[in-house]
């Protein structure tokens, strides 16, 4: 699993692709809760969100065939695979589900990439897209199990405490844990970590109070970006020896949240980016007096009009 040693190495190995994306501070009296409270703008990441991390650290670490890369995705881990194989000049396959919105596929399309919409979820776009694997022998990169994508999202973490060394709590909103895994990998104990997740989808809660991952329900708004069966085996036992917490929240809050993001900040986030903000904001996560608390906006991709107006 990734330590430090490797979270550092692959910061330095997807340096000059990635962004190093701005913090924004507010005030104790700005969002009402009596603490400071630092957002990491991850949504102005290239494609739109975190994801480009891994992608990048994953084909930089591996001998790229000349079938390119093939992965399955909500969307934007299709979106940042597509740009990080554009970048590097490789052939990109992805394999996304129905439920995949408009704004993410033509996320995808805009970097190149063959595009297939198959299958009620993504299990169903990841099944289809280990069989096409199969026959080309291209290099999949899976949105989230796997260890060089997990340590390309520790990335996040590093640079996150580097920019915000006061802080004592970091709210992560979790799909198949890729992300979070990342964060705590390199957060290990020196900032709570807590999970963030929408009720109806809670594949973190049910494997932490299950001692093991486990199939849990996916449904919702944030469904394409937080909509994992299940999460991944590799993230679990980081997330179950450095996570703090895992809370839930309503659909409500997460709309709630993404209106804030926009109302105070002019920010356009999607409802899985809104997602950590929300528990700060409804109370599903309460912070302890003294608190720094450091918040992840994770993706953008999303039509404004869904938040503007």
């Amino acid at each position: 699993m990734p330590g430090h040693a490797e979270i550092e190495a692959a910061a330095a190995r997807i340096a000059r692709f990635v962004r190093h994306t701005p913090v924004l501070r507010l005030a104790p009296a700005e969002l009402g809760l009596g603490v400071p409270v630092a957002l990491k703008l991850e949504l102005l990441q290239h494609a739109g969100s975190f994801k480009p991390r891994g992608a990048f650290n994953r084909m930089l670490s591996a001998a790229l065939p000349d079938a390119g890369v093939i992965a399955a995705s909500g969307g934007n881990h299709g979106a940042a695979v597509a740009y990080a194989a554009q970048a590097l000049g490789v052939r990109a396959e992805i394999f996304v589900p129905e439920i995949t919105g408009a704004t993410k596929l033509a996320r995808i399309g805009s970097f190149g990439a063959t595009l297939t919409r198959i299958g009620a979820s993504y299990v169903e776009a990841h099944a289809a897209c280990l069989a096409r694997q199969a026959e080309t022998g291209a290099l999949e990169v899976h949105a989230y199990d796997d260890v060089a994508v997990i340590t390309g999202q520790g990335t996040v973490g590093r640079e996150f405490m580097a920019d915000v060394p006061d802080m004592t709590h970091l709210l992560v909103a979790v799909g198949g844990g890729g992300l979070v895994g990342g964060i705590a990998a390199w957060c290990a104990g020196r900032v709570e970590v807590v999970g963030v997740e929408p009720e109806r989808c809670p594949g973190l809660h049910a494997a932490l109070q299950a001692g093991r991952p486990v199939p849990a329900p996916v449904g919702g708004i944030a469904a394409d970006s937080l909509g994992a069966r299940q999460v991944g085996a590799l993230m679990f036992p980081i997330a179950s020896a450095h996570v703090a917490q895992s809370v839930l929240v309503p659909e409500e809050a997460i709309r709630a949240a993404q209106r804030l993001l926009w109302d105070r900040m002019r920010l356009v986030a999607e409802p899985g980016g809104a997602t950590a903000l929300a528990a700060l904001l409804c109370g599903a996560w309460v912070p302890p007096d003294g608190a720094c608390v450091g918040v992840l906006v994770c993706g953008g991709n999303t039509d404004p009009l869904e938040v503007t107006q």
